[in-house]
């Protein structure tokens, strides 16, 4: 097992098979009637994931804007629900269709904030991406 700062870590799919999923979320993704796609990548977690599946959109032909996001949860480790942003996006996302990506969806409430608020700026449409979904853990 590899060591992460100290910790034994289980490998749950290999990167082979992560990088054979990227393509085939690329290619749904591209399946869609986008308009103006922009992708946002909910920092910090998620940049290496939003790498790899912006990477596998340009291989089936996507090339949409990048954006990124710095969200947080109020009093990280807290269950306070308040959450901010802390870097925001330069772009406007009126009239267009936003894709966010982030790592790992466990309560929802960040993702939740981040989706009600583009759609709150006039996003046509607001879709997520993530990379492992921990269900057990959903508050919304």
């Amino acid at each position: 097992m590899p060591i992460v700062r100290g910790k034994d870590i289980e490998v749950l799919f290999s990167a082979s098979a992560i990088a054979r999923r990227n393509l085939e979320l690329a290619k749904e993704i591209a399946g869609h009637d986008y308009h103006d796609l922009l992708v946002i990548s909910v920092l910090k977690g998620s940049f290496i994931f939003a790498a790899d599946l912006i990477r596998a959109m340009h291989d089936v032909g996507l090339s949409p804007e990048v954006e990124f996001i710095f969200i947080s949860s109020y009093g990280a480790g807290t269950s306070s629900g308040e959450v901010r942003v802390l870097r925001d996006i330069d772009n406007e996302v009126a009239g267009r269709d936003v894709l966010l990506i982030d790592d790992i969806l466990e309560s929802g409430k960040t993702l939740s904030f981040t989706r009600e608020l583009m759609l709150s700026r006039g996003a046509k449409s607001c879709s997520i991406a993530v990379l492992l979904d921990k269900r057990m853990r959903r508050q919304t």
